[in-house]
């Protein structure tokens, strides 16, 4: 596709979900997310779903999709169009305005237990099969065509949506709160998504936590929690190693008293998770 093509027919609100970007706050038509090139505590960008652009009120930029992957990726032209040629999400957004009426685009067509061969390799790949049973298997038709992938259910009842090829959510953003009825010592865990939760449980007991654990599903979800977060003696940062990981984790660190940044375990890699599925065999004697 050629540029006017590439602005046409994939959505900024797909793109920036593939960059693990999500709405603060949102209506059917716009949307306000933090800024693309700063950090910020209150969020400045403003993306149009229907003209498929956004607007820095903060700097006065304008941005399309491609534009957008410049901004992020620190790259030309040509290495956006090249990252946009392979898009998984493409819609006409001619067609958008009438899937963002209050018909879903989106039917959640079966839940249930893991069993997929495709879905269980993907979870063996990410090293977090014996945690199995705290994710689901969701078949969904979304646009008119049926998906299917493994499904993390957050406080608001949708599903963060993960495979080999797809990371969206269905239904409203929200964080996920796990309890844990053995918390004597009254911690809080904090991930950003919910492959570090799983990798976490696997390590619990060698780590000797009995902790509640919070998953932000998106780093932009942490208003969501930080009220609850104050009734905590502790918290322990699991949070990713970059840009918007290390801000939350500056912010809950200045807001919050008796905080420990457990990301030393794995500085040198992008999240826990990562790091477990690159070392999962020499830590047999962690």
């Amino acid at each position: 596709m050629n540029c006017g093509k590439i602005k046409q027919n994939i959505s900024i609100r797909s793109l920036l979900e593939s960059f693990n970007l999500f709405p603060v706050k949102e209506n059917r038509r716009t949307a306000f997310y933090f800024a693309l090139d700063r950090e910020e505590t209150i969020p400045s960008l403003c993306v149009d779903f229907i003209k498929n652009i956004a607007f820095d009120f903060g700097t006065g930029k304008s941005y399309d999709v491609i534009s957008v992957v410049r901004q992020i990726k620190k790259c030309s032209v040509a290495e956006a169009l090249e990252y946009l040629a392979s898009f998984n999400f493409t819609v006409n957004i001619e067609r958008f305005a009438e899937e963002i009426q209050p018909k879903t685009s989106y039917t959640i067509l079966k839940v249930d237990e893991v069993r997929h061969p495709a879905l269980i390799q993907y979870l063996d790949s990410r090293k977090v099969s014996e945690q199995k049973k705290c994710v689901r298997e969701v078949h969904y038709e979304l646009n008119g065509k049926k998906y299917f992938g493994i499904g993390f259910k957050n406080d608001s009842g949708g599903f963060e949506i993960r495979n080999k090829y797809a990371k969206i959510c269905l239904g409203a953003k929200d964080v996920s709160w796990i309890s844990n009825s053995k918390n004597m010592n009254h911690e809080v865990a904090v991930f950003e998504g919910c492959f570090d939760y799983l990798t976490f449980r696997n390590l619990e007991c060698k780590l000797g936590l009995t902790c509640d654990c919070l998953i932000l599903n998106s780093t932009a979800m942490l208003f969501k929690a930080e009220k609850i977060l104050d009734t905590y003696e502790k918290i322990l940062l699991y949070l990713d190693n970059d840009k918007n990981g290390k801000f939350v984790a500056s912010k809950i660190k200045k807001e919050y008293t008796n905080v420990e940044d457990c990301s030393l375990m794995y500085y040198d890699f992008k999240d826990m998770n990562d790091w477990f599925v690159k070392n999962a065999n020499s830590l047999n004697d962690f």
